[in-house]
């Protein structure tokens, strides 16, 4: 999956992702600023989420509550290594069954299942944004 879009649009983009993905660990890439937090948002949101989402940045991770499951948000921005990640318990986390969404898994990509939705959002022309899915 590929598309363009603008913020308008973020809701049935987010739509349209969970309608294609096959597994609970998403990977977000993307330069600062480009929105990776605004999409998780309304992916939340998608997934029934009432709770207010915000960026884990000094945190590393936000957990949301569902009606029967969690999401676990993750910034991995400010760790740096993956001895970090491994003593905060980040494989735990890959491993649990519920939703995992990483922004900036670039320290952890030896350690990510292998079946990782991996999102990458670039900005476009006239404050559009590309998204592409692989799966």
């Amino acid at each position: 999956m590929q598309r363009d879009y603008n913020l308008q649009d973020i809701e049935a983009i987010a739509q349209a992702l969970l309608a294609n993905f096959k597994s609970k660990v998403i990977l977000l890439y993307g330069e600062m600023g480009v929105g990776k937090t605004t999409l998780i948002r309304s992916l939340a949101k998608q997934l029934g989420c009432e709770d207010e989402v915000q960026s884990p940045t000094y945190s590393i991770v936000n957990e949301y509550i569902l009606k029967n499951d969690k999401i676990y948000h993750f910034d991995l921005y400010r760790v740096e290594s993956l001895e970090e990640a491994y003593n905060f318990g980040i494989e735990e986390y890959l491993y649990s069954g519920s939703w995992v969404i990483i922004e900036w898994p670039e320290i952890i990509e030896s350690i990510i299942p292998d079946d990782s939705e991996k999102i990458s959002i670039s900005a476009s022309k006239n404050n559009y944004r590309n998204i592409r899915l692989n799966h």
